[in-house]
C-alpha cells in the first residue's frame, strides 16, 4: 500500500458515540481507546460487553483497513470473544487489533483490551470478507 494512501479511517457514529477514538493505525495494525463511564456500565456496575466488541471490531477492522488496497472494502464475517476481567468506570481501555493473515477475499485478525495497568480484560478473533470495489448493496459498483 502507497503510504500516500493511509490516512486513519472515520469512525462510525456508534464508535463515536461511545468514545472511542483511534490512536495507532498502519501497517496490519490498530489501536483505538475509550474511557469507560457510568454511561458504559451495566447494571452489575461494569462495563458492558457491547463496548468492548465494539472496541475490538473496531480495533481489527481499522488493522485490516490499513493492509487494504484503497479500492477494497471489507466487512466482519465473524468476531469471537472472551470476556477475562472487568472494566469499571474511570478505567481506560485500549484495545488493539492486528491481521494474522490475509488473503484475496478472507483474513484473519486477533486483538486484545488492556486496561491502564496492561492488565488484559478481553481477547478477540475474527474473521473479515474482502471485496475487490465496494459491494453494489453499499452503493458501490460491483
Amino acid at each position: 500500500m502507497d503510504p500516500e494512501d493511509l490516512s486513519t479511517p472515520e469512525l462510525s457514529g456508534l464508535s463515536t458515540m461511545l468514545g472511542i477514538t483511534i490512536t495507532a493505525f498502519g501497517d496490519g495494525e490498530c489501536t483505538v481507546e475509550a474511557t469507560v463511564t457510568d454511561s458504559h456500565l451495566n447494571k452489575g456496575g461494569v462495563a458492558h460487553g457491547g463496548l468492548h466488541a465494539t472496541m475490538l471490531d473496531t480495533a481489527l477492522g481499522g488493522a485490516l483497513v490499513s493492509a487494504l488496497r484503497k479500492e477494497e472494502w471489507c466487512a466482519t464475517a465473524q468476531l469471537d470473544l472472551s470476556y477475562l476481567d472487568p472494566a469499571y468506570s474511570g478505567s481506560h481501555l485500549y484495545a488493539h487489533g492486528r491481521v494474522i493473515r490475509k488473503g484475496r477475499n478472507i483474513a484473519h485478525l486477533e486483538g486484545e483490551i488492556v486496561n491502564q495497568d496492561g492488565k488484559t480484560i478481553a481477547t478477540g478473533k475474527g474473521t473479515w470478507a474482502i471485496w475487490v470495489n465496494r459491494p453494489k448493496s453499499l452503493g458501490g459498483s460491483e
